[in-house]
């Protein structure tokens, strides 16, 4: 019967479905779900609808926490995906020595865990015994990279570091996709390697540009293990409970048993990423399209 369905497709795919209804669905809607509800020491936990989202709308302290973060993705992204891009195509260029170790180097900090990696950071960027402190002695000098003025960068820094590489072999990637014909025939019209760059191989990165720029604005807006790490090496209250928005949600919940509202604000923070990633997703295919 042409008209009966085919559940074989199915029959594939339950496994992971399982797994993703368990592990993403569920705890989506259990967020929601608690969102409307707040704990009370006297009366225990009522619904009350939309009040942990109004209360959210004037916390001076979520937006604080969101603007460092939108201040972050700005500054340290395009850093970022220019450093990876560069790497991309000196790797691609063919006139790299050696482009395997190169590469492996440059992504191995990928594979070096966050919490490891902010400690390796976090002893190199310490005023009195670390990489900088020694620095100053030799010098002289009185520099603090931890001090609150310069954290922020301190941060992105770490963060660069971290996935700069994993960036780069995306659009090595994506560069490699390009048939070597038409280096060739650029080559024998008498173009230079900068034109062969811009005519050619930037164009083909357009595709994971988007990709990466989404990958990496998501990341940002979950900023949680470099300054909930470097809190205890940073002197005095530079890195406060509420310097990112997960932090603040992490302790809101955890330690001010204050769930409900947390549940609210990482439902807000996921509407925001969503829509800026889906923002960026959009102008991405309209530039494709042209």
């Amino acid at each position: 019967n042409k008209h009966k369905a085919d559940w074989r497709g199915w029959k594939f795919m339950w496994p992971f479905a399982v797994v993703f209804v368990f592990v993403f669905i569920i705890p989506i809607v259990y967020a929601v779900y608690i969102s409307f509800f707040k704990k009370q020491m006297i009366g225990g936990t009522r619904f009350v609808g939309f009040e942990n989202y109004s209360r959210l709308l004037v916390d001076q302290q979520f937006w604080s926490s969101v603007g460092r973060v939108a201040l972050f993705t700005v500054v340290q992204v395009p850093i970022m995906l220019f450093l990876a891009a560069a790497m991309a195509l000196a790797i691609d260029s063919m006139k790299l020595h050696g482009t395997k170790f190169f590469r492996i180097s440059t992504f191995l900090p990928y594979a070096v865990p966050a919490v490891v990696s902010t400690l390796i950071w976090g002893f190199v960027y310490g005023a009195k015994y670390g990489l900088v402190g020694s620095f100053n002695d030799f010098f002289g000098t009185d520099i603090d990279v931890l001090k609150p003025s310069v954290l922020l960068a301190a941060i992105g820094n770490i963060n660069t570091w971290e996935f700069t590489g994993y960036n780069m072999l995306i659009f090595y990637s994506s560069l490699s996709t390009i048939p070597h014909s038409l280096y060739e025939a650029a080559s024998i019209d008498g173009a230079s390697e900068w034109q062969i760059v811009r005519s050619i191989k930037l164009p083909e990165l357009k595709g994971s540009l988007a990709i990466t720029v989404i990958f990496s604005i998501i990341g940002s807006f979950q900023l949680f293990n470099e300054p909930s790490i470097l809190q205890n090496m940073v002197p005095g209250n530079a890195i406060t409970t509420y310097y990112t928005p997960n932090m603040y949600a992490y302790n809101l919940s955890f330690s001010g048993n204050q769930s409900n509202y947390a549940a609210a604000l990482a439902i807000v923070m996921a509407v925001i990423t969503m829509a800026i990633a889906y923002a960026v997703q959009l102008n991405s295919m309209k530039e494709q399209m042209k």
